[in-house]
């Protein structure tokens, strides 16, 4: 239901929300760094079912509230771009918490590791929020199920975060010693980051309901 356009500009702001640090990739990193990748792999398991748990919740969510009220598609929309800015300050604000920083955390099993990964994403109100303020930026009522459309929306978002995730847990260990020499690489990545969102929430806030 959705164009190629549209997914290629979804899947890339999936691409630059992800790489955000927030709760879920610090926890996957900091347990790689701690306890070796296996242990972070195990923990991003328990994240990918938490996004399973927020992305039912709220396609079940935005389809009622389209159809009982109609006109609160464009609140969303502009709460959607508010949150954006938001993320994009966090990302460049002074004294910014780096993902990658070794972190002491106690020798957990696996069942362990993975109930904590689940739990830190599903308590996670960032990630409700991505759901509930970005998915209706895509989302066609005319075209057909909102419910369907946000299923695959936030099948592609999965798959990203997961992809990606699974990267930086494999290689946090390379990661972390590149950063501990060259900090600039790490600010950068924020003023980027920031950037993008910052754009991507102008654009939003500026472009009207399809």
């Amino acid at each position: 239901m959705l164009t190629p356009t549209e997914i290629a500009w979804f899947t890339l702001a999936a691409l630059v929300l992800v790489l955000t640090p927030g709760p879920n990739m610090v926890y996957c990193v900091s347990r790689a760094l701690c306890q070796g990748q296996a242990a972070g792999l195990i923990s991003l398991g328990g994240v990918l079912l938490g996004f399973v748990v927020h992305l039912m919740a709220a396609a079940l969510g935005l389809t009622a509230l389209l159809i009982a009220v109609p006109f609160a598609f464009d609140t969303i929309r502009l709460a959607g771009a508010a949150y954006l800015l938001w993320l994009a300050w966090q990302a460049i604000k002074p004294n910014g918490r780096a993902p990658f920083e070794a972190r002491l955390l106690p020798q957990d099993r696996p069942a362990k590791l993975f109930s904590m990964g689940f739990l830190t994403n599903v308590l996670n109100p960032k990630v409700a929020m991505f759901y509930l303020s970005f998915f209706p930026q895509f989302l066609h009522p005319d075209r057909g199920s909102v419910l369907l459309q946000s299923l695959e929306l936030g099948a592609i978002q999965i798959l990203v975060s997961g992809g990606i995730n699974a990267l930086l847990v494999l290689g946090a260990a390379g990661i972390t010693a590149f950063l501990s020499r060259s900090r600039g690489w790490l600010l950068a990545q924020r003023y980027l980051m920031g950037s993008v969102l910052a754009a991507l929430a102008v654009r939003i806030a500026l472009s009207g309901r399809k």
